[in-house]
């Protein structure tokens, strides 16, 4: 098929399977990287320019800005091309340098916070407060402001769509990563809308405060909710059914692990969601068809979570998660990789774009 832009290629993005052994169970992995601008945030960040225009808040030739760590960053670059917007992004020390060159090369006019911060704190409060501050001060200029902004959860029904006609037998569960909680929202709120019985799971970082544990820095980028911010109002609680938390060593050792296992590079924060889907699924907490969703790829984060002098010299390294892994896919040694079903989820073009149970980390 042949697309006329370059928005066009979002969504309908493939499923790679993973049948575990000795378990009634399959992962497939929706391979959300695969959309033009590298992440799932693509489908979000068109969806809300999409939403400020028709409602008339952003006017033809106006000016976008946004607080994001890169990937909504990035696709609002992409979706500012489109409707010709300009975009602003205000980041952080934290975002990846990648993330930003993007942007740049995009077209997108970045902007710095300031201040003295931690390498591994996220300085989300002092970004979108900047963003508003230059919103407001530019004429016709929009704070998207994804954490608030409905058009955010809205952007996940069509992913929806896609795994619900891709997958024979149901979806039993879908573990994710929980940032602003629009992806989380949307994906969960349409499952649980399609089959109440489907088991939602959120992911957020060790650290993270969004589902009350104590907060504290730590090095995942582009989700959780830092300590000092406030959860995002995007975020519904009711529609998930379990929130847990994963540790920077979990998910980058699993980031890396999946890597040379499969050949398959996944972010940081999406090796957290596979260490505790596994987790889980081991514990008999959850079986089936279990759906997770690669946020964005690892090509991202070579500098940081695939360098391992970098992860050395913050105690990031833990050879037993690599062991339990292992152990979880049914290998018995490292020289072994776990065998993907031969054969990929591929949708076609066209298709359409319950209490919380508690927290455990």
């Amino acid at each position: 098929m042949i697309l006329n832009k370059v928005t066009d290629l979002i969504g309908n993005t493939p499923m790679l399977a993973f049948p575990i052994p000795g378990k009634n169970a399959t992962l497939l992995i929706k391979i959300e990287k695969n959309n033009p601008g590298g992440s799932i945030k693509d489908r979000m960040a068109r969806n809300m320019i999409v939403a400020a225009l028709k409602s008339g808040r952003l006017k033809p030739g106006g000016i976008v800005v946004e607080s994001s760590s890169g990937n909504t960053g990035i696709g609002l670059a992409i979706a500012a091309i489109e409707f010709g917007l300009h975009f602003i992004a205000v980041v952080d020390h934290h975002a990846a340098q990648d993330k930003i060159a993007v942007m740049r090369a995009l077209g997108a006019e970045i902007r710095y916070v300031e201040g003295d911060y931690r390498e591994d704190e996220v300085a989300v409060v002092e970004r979108q407060r900047l963003a508003a501050e230059i919103a407001s001060q530019l004429p016709g200029a929009v704070f998207m402001n994804q954490s608030d902004n409905v058009a955010n959860a809205g952007a996940y029904f069509d992913f929806v769509r896609e795994v619900i006609s891709e997958i024979d037998g149901g979806i039993d569960a879908y573990v994710g990563c929980v940032g602003t909680g629009g992806s989380m929202t949307g994906i969960a709120q349409g499952l649980k809308l399609h089959n109440p019985r489907t088991k939602t799971i959120a992911v957020e970082p060790a650290g993270s405060i969004i589902f009350g544990q104590p907060g504290h820095p730590y090095y995942q980028s582009g989700t959780g909710t830092p300590k000092g911010d406030t959860v995002g109002l995007v975020l519904d609680y009711s529609c998930i059914d379990i929130g847990v938390q994963v540790t920077d060593s979990q998910a980058f050792e699993t980031a890396r692990y999946i890597a040379q296992r499969t050949g398959l590079l996944v972010g940081g924060s999406t090796g957290g969601v596979i260490y505790k889907a596994l987790e889980f699924l081991h514990a008999g907490l959850i079986d089936g068809n279990i759906v997770i969703a690669v946020a964005d790829g690892g090509e991202k984060y070579l500098h940081t979570v695939f360098n391992e002098s970098w992860l050395k010299e913050r105690n990031l390294l833990d050879p037993e998660i690599w062991e339990k892994l292992d152990e979880w896919f049914g290998q018995e040694s490292s020289n072994e990789v776990p065998r993907a079903v031969p054969r990929l989820f591929l949708a076609e073009r066209g298709v359409s774009g319950h209490e919380r149970v508690g927290s455990a980390s």
